[in-house]
C-alpha cells in the first residue's frame, strides 16, 4: 500500500477539503439547530465530490493502470 499514491493528487485534496468544510458547516449549524443551514452544508458536501471528480476528468487525478488483457496483478499468483 505504501508504494501507490492513493488519494495523493490536486484532485483528491480539493475535493475532500471542499466536503470537510461543508461538514463543519453542517455541524455548526445542527448545533444552532437552522436546518437551511445544515442542508446547505450538506449541498457544500455534495459540491465537494463534483469538484474532485471534475479535476480528476480534467487530467489532475491518479491515472488509472493499464494492464494488459489476461494479464495478473503483481504479487497474485494464477
Amino acid at each position: 500500500m505504501a508504494g501507490n499514491s492513493h488519494g495523493h493528487t490536486p484532485a483528491a485534496w480539493t475535493g475532500v477539503i471542499i466536503a470537510f468544510i461543508g461538514f463543519c458547516i453542517s455541524g455548526a449549524f445542527t448545533v444552532l439547530a437552522q436546518p437551511i443551514g445544515v442542508v446547505a452544508g450538506l449541498v457544500v458536501v455534495a459540491l465537494g465530490g463534483v469538484v474532485g471528480m471534475a479535476m480528476r476528468a480534467a487530467g489532475l487525478g491518479q491515472a488509472k493502470p493499464h494492464n494488459r488483457a489476461g494479464a495478473q496483478p503483481q504479487g497474485q499468483a494464477s
